[in-house]
């Protein structure tokens, strides 16, 4: 993968997609646990995400309840990861797996599959 993008890419999309599964994950466990919950891993999720809800606030429909909008802050930063990205960069998408982030972590998944076989 690393031969494929300029490094700046590869750095850039791994910030986006590691904000974007921490939206993702906050919006999971919200589901389970208050976010004013003590629990160290919700405490952790609202910490670094509410930067970003606060920051996509203007952007954020006002009819949206405050449990969707990491899901919404999500979606936000996959589009930019899906769309805008590629057609700046002058890179193209085939799927899921042309993100650096995603594509890494399936190859790990892959090789660890191959190991406990």
């Amino acid at each position: 993968m690393m031969n494929e993008f300029p490094v700046a890419v590869i750095l850039l999309d791994y910030v986006l997609g590691a904000a974007m599964w921490t939206l993702i994950g906050r919006f999971g466990m919200s589901i389970f646990v208050s976010e004013h919950s003590d629990f160290f891993f919700m405490r952790a999720f609202v910490k670094f995400t509410d930067p970003m809800i606060k920051a996509m606030a203007k952007l954020t429909p006002p009819f949206l309840i405050d449990r969707l909008k990491p899901l919404y802050v999500a979606w936000f930063l996959f589009m930019i990861r899906f769309y805008l990205m590629p057609l700046i960069l002058g890179y193209d998408v085939m799927g899921m797996l042309s993100f650096p982030l995603e594509s890494d972590a399936a190859l790990i998944i892959y090789d660890l599959g191959k190991i406990f076989r």
